[in-house]
């Protein structure tokens, strides 16, 4: 009985809200021009139920006009705008009546530059866009108003298509910029219109433009709250002015669901049958399978708002095919808007809105993974995040990002010197994971050069045809800075964390795709590795150090060897990077592990000044016995747990002992350690030591 009687209260309550806010639409409908004093009842009722229920659209399409009619004083007439909260969605026709509103100028500057603040808001859940977009020179007319500008460049920005880019439109914009300056709303519409129709624009451009100015976040804190609670009691109810809407689906309480947009047609559902036949246009609603994408090649249309094919892989299939710089362009810029509301939101929010946070970020990961080409804008708010970062929120999902920036000079100042204070501020783990991202890194920018040198038939010119229209010599510059970079943290990095072993794998990892950079990536470049790595990985007490590092050093041989063989015409760009004192740290560091590791001749101070010397009474008085041959293959920290394995084997009676191994037996431990799987100990033993007997250097 109890539970009955709340459940008709709450009838009752809903039954009053409607029937308050049936009163109230009634009362501005019929009110004339001027409103009188008990009219703020009737509007403290609907902002009520707005912002805690939403409204249907029949009654956002009253209240739109009303607004928008100017018969109410501007206070009234913005309170309204303010309120229109949905529920649902925004009819369009009610859109198209605000705009021809505008048109007799009736609605102050103010009532416009906030209901076009709304209609960007609102864009997303508009039920259709066709009538807007036939309404796009009306739209565009307002550009010369300086209060509206902005805002209509964005709503431009959105609507435009390659038909709407017309040389007067292009000489408008010119005109505008002249008068006011450089400005971003500007730059973002005029960068558009060059890339549906280059031939009309002939002004440089910046590639990367700064982000439309954000508004309307009351609005869209509103909705998600409505959306997300589920309020869907006056959805189900008749409509006020009998215009009925389908219920919606109850959406799951994600922030990504909420961010990124349904994807939908110009059309609604509900309007698809004689105008798509007429317009051919295949509703992408109903996209579901790879057939279908075949099919319709031809017939498919990206939807207005970009940011909704980050649901689709179908969409981003499609994306990858046109090369459509435009749709990229545009999806950047959603992405921007975006980042730039929530990321100002989540932190310390609470933890579950930044678990939806990090849930989005993997979206935008996973899409520049398939598309194989980073966002502009991920760019910004990877340098934002490590500037007001603490290493521990979106570590894994920021760090992702940051293996996607581009090429420039840049890099060093913008992101590695905030990052470099992270590193040394964290735990190794965290050390561990940013050497990781920047062998991602690296590996990018290395795979990208080696594409385009293939597509040229591996001729190397002087300027690479690419998105970012990156100089061979400036790639070059930045893959050094980077490699340099990496090393100076390193070795820093090694000493703080008392030479770490896993620390030291992430190291050593990174070097592996530094010692082959030509062979493998085209690219003429050798960068040896410091002192500071080598010896720490040469003295390792791991036996996966030392062959990773023997792996490296044999890589190393083999790439400077090709680039020395290369003909001389063919060698132009090597000159500064790949010269004698290259060839000369190679040898000094081949020289030094041979030394300790077949010829018990460690730290010999012939090797000084590139390498370690060391006098031997400094060594002797360490108390070592027979410290010449304490880093052999036989005695070496990371190897001397074979080296007894193999004498347990061979002579299990325990007759012999690690001296022992020599001449014939040094041969057969030798073979012994092969077998074990120490291949890159064995390829620079068997290339190294011929190295030294030829001298082929």
């Amino acid at each position: 009985m109890e539970g009955a009687g709340g459940e008709n209260a709450r009838l009752r309550a809903a039954s009053g809200d409607l029937g308050s806010l049936q009163k109230a639409v009634e009362y501005f409908t019929t009110v004339k021009e001027r409103t009188p004093s008990n009219g703020n009842l009737h509007l403290e009722a609907i902002e009520s139920i707005a912002f805690e229920k939403g409204l249907l659209p029949d009654v956002i399409e009253a209240l739109l006009d009303v607004a928008m009619s100017a018969r109410l004083v501007d206070r009234f007439n913005i309170r309204l705008l303010k309120c229109l909260i949905p529920a649902s969605v925004v009819p369009e026709s009610a859109v198209t009546k605000a705009i021809s509103w505008m048109c007799t100028r009736k609605p102050t500057i103010n009532v416009q530059v906030l209901f076009i603040r709304w209609l960007l808001t609102m864009f997303d859940l508009l039920n259709s866009k066709k009538q807007l977009h036939s309404l796009y020179g009306i739209i565009f007319f307002y550009l010369q108003n300086d209060k509206l500008c902005p805002y209509i460049c964005h709503l431009l920005y959105l609507l435009t298509k390659k038909e709407n880019v017309k040389r007067f439109r292009v000489k408008k914009l010119i005109d505008l910029q002249s008068k006011m300056g450089i400005q971003t709303h500007l730059v973002a519409l005029l960068l558009l219109y060059k890339i549906h129709a280059p031939e009309y624009v002939s002004l440089a451009l910046p590639a990367k433009p700064k982000n439309f100015q954000v508004s309307g976040s009351l609005w869209k804190k509103a909705i998600e709250r409505i959306q997300n609670n589920g309020y869907r009691q006056l959805a189900e109810t008749p409509g006020l002015v009998n215009v009925t809407e389908p219920p919606m689906r109850k959406r799951k309480r994600k922030m990504h669901r909420e961010l990124i947009p349904v994807v939908s047609s110009a059309l609604h559902l509900t309007e698809l049958s004689p105008s798509l036949i007429q317009s051919k246009t295949f509703p992408l609603e109903q996209l579901a399978t790879f057939t279908q994408l075949l099919q319709n090649f031809d017939w498919i249309e990206f939807p207005a708002q970009m940011g909704s094919v980050l649901r689709s892989p179908l969409l981003l299939h499609y994306i990858n095919w046109v090369k459509d710089d435009s749709a990229l362009l545009r999806l950047d810029f959603w992405l921007a808007q975006t980042l730039q509301e929530e990321f100002t939101d989540c932190k310390g929010d609470s933890l579950q809105k930044e678990e939806e946070f990090m849930e989005f970020l993997n979206i935008i990961i996973r899409t520049q993974e398939f598309l194989q080409e980073g966002f502009s804008c991920c760019e910004d708010f990877v340098f934002k995040s490590l500037s007001l970062w603490d290493s521990l929120w979106c570590s894994t999902q920021i760090l992702a990002l940051l293996t996607r920036i581009p090429p420039s000079s840049d890099v060093i100042s913008l992101y590695f010197d905030p990052l470099m204070k992270l590193f040394f501020t964290s735990s190794v783990y965290f050390k561990c994971s940013v050497i990781e991202s920047l062998t991602n890194l690296l590996v990018k920018w290395l795979t990208w050069h080696s594409v385009c040198v293939a597509e040229m038939d591996r001729e190397i010119p002087s300027v690479l045809q690419s998105p970012q229209n990156v100089s061979l010599s400036g790639l070059v510059n930045s893959i050094s800075e980077l490699v340099e970079f990496s090393a100076r943290i390193s070795m820093v990095a090694l000493q703080m964390e008392a030479y770490n072993s896993l620390l030291l794998h992430f190291i050593l990892n990174f070097y592996e795709t530094v010692s082959d950079m030509y062979l493998k990536y085209s690219l003429p470049l050798v960068i040896m590795p410091p002192a500071g790595i080598f010896y720490p990985a040469l003295l390792s007490l791991e036996s996966v150090s030392l062959n990773q590092l023997c792996h490296i050093m044999y890589r190393y041989r083999t790439n400077l060897i090709a680039l020395k063989s290369l003909d001389p015409s063919k060698n132009v760009h090597i000159g500064l990077k790949v010269n004698r004192k290259t060839f000369q740290q190679y040898n000094t560091f081949v020289k030094a592990a041979v030394s300790c590791l077949w010829t018990s001749r460690n730290f010999a101070q012939d090797i000084h000044p590139m390498g370690i010397g060391i006098e031997y009474n400094l060594l002797a008085q360490t108390g070592v016995p027979d410290c010449k041959s304490s880093f052999t293959i036989v005695n070496h920290p990371a190897l001397m747990g074979h080296a007894i394995n193999f004498i347990q084997k061979g002579w299990p009676n325990g007759k012999k002992r690690l001296r022992a191994i020599q001449g014939k037996v040094w041969n057969w431990y030798v073979e012994y350690l092969y077998d074990q799987g120490l291949n890159g100990l064995k390829h620079f033993l068997e290339c190294s030591i011929h190295t030294l007997t030829s001298s082929e250097y």
